[in-house]
């Protein structure tokens, strides 16, 4: 059978399969790369990095361990990450700094925010549970 031919068949099969229930269906667009925000953090010399995806429409969402505080800030903020109420603590004065960013789409709204913190305590007051990772 040719490549086509199978291609041919594999998408009839997929076209007739029923979704089971609670599992994604794949016949299901994927979600547009735009869709929920992509939150990264990095070491001031860039020697390490990790990031997660947070969506929050049309309720709390992805991978991000604290989704749900993390949307309500956002919420709160009203998608202004410059405007997060953060959790004050005390900190120290130690310098590590911490780059926090975050790209995408915020309840219909383009973002792509990026900001230093001097470590990531003051990261943590600043910005709350969006960046707890």
């Amino acid at each position: 059978m040719s490549l086509r031919a199978a291609a041919a068949v594999a998408a009839v099969l997929l076209a007739l399969a029923p979704a089971v229930p609670g599992h994604a269906d794949a016949r299901d667009p994927a979600p547009g790369p735009a869709e929920g925000l992509f939150l990264t953090l990095s070491g001031g010399d860039e020697s390490w990095i990790r990031g997660v995806r947070l969506r929050c429409s049309p309720r709390p969402a992805g991978p991000h361990p604290q989704a749900a505080g993390a949307c309500a800030s956002l919420d709160t903020a009203r998608g202004n990450l410059d405007r997060l109420r953060g959790d004050q603590h005390p900190c120290t004065k130690r310098f590590d700094p911490v780059t926090a960013r975050a790209v995408g789409e915020w309840r219909g709204t383009s973002l792509d925010w990026r900001r230093t913190y001097p470590n990531a305590c003051v990261l943590d007051t600043a910005t709350g549970p969006v960046f707890r990772f």
